[in-house]
């Protein structure tokens, strides 16, 4: 089994936040690979990084769902 490092912030959202903040991040680090396969004319591998792109989407849409639902609970 591989120990996980410790998270640098004890703070029960923070690993959520970080996740989301990945894949929003892929979002756009995506474009410019789309954009170097289409420039080499491979529309297999923009049509492979598109629907990483979309999965990323998806993530991190539930992911900010997830933390507005934690962030609001807390306020009560």
């Amino acid at each position: 089994m591989v120990k996980e490092p410790v998270s640098p912030v004890k703070d029960k959202n923070y690993d959520l936040i970080h996740a989301v903040q990945m894949s929003l991040q892929h979002i756009w680090q995506l474009e410019t690979y789309i954009a170097d396969a289409e420039a080499r004319g491979d529309s297999e591998l923009a049509t492979w990084f598109r629907k990483i792109q979309e999965n990323n989407r998806k993530a991190g849409a539930q992911g900010k769902e997830m933390l507005m639902a934690r962030l609001q609970g807390e306020r009560h």
